[in-house]
């Protein structure tokens, strides 16, 4: 079975891992969550690395990984355009 990880709202450990996706189905699943994080840091970096490998210049490398970092503070990406920014 294939999981989409933008599904992904909880990993929990306990002992076995459960994953709650974002509409409150849950799985219990084989991986450990140390796991499931590897796998889709693994996923999201390919992804990543194909769009850059697209991308004429650096500003636009830049751009574009500004957007896939989340603040750790609000959970959003720290480059994505705010309510009080003009674009």
């Amino acid at each position: 079975m294939t999981i989409n990880s933008d599904l992904i709202k909880i990993a929990e450990a306990s002992p076995d891992t459960m994953l709650t996706l974002i509409h409150g189905e849950k799985l219990i699943v084989r991986e450990s969550c140390a796991e499931i994080v590897e796998k889709v840091l693994a996923y999201r970096a390919r992804l990543l690395a194909a769009v850059a490998s697209r991308e004429k210049s650096a500003h636009d490398l830049h751009r574009i990984v500004a957007m896939t970092s989340l603040n750790p503070e609000t959970g959003v990406p720290s480059g994505a355009p705010q309510d009080n920014k003009k674009f």
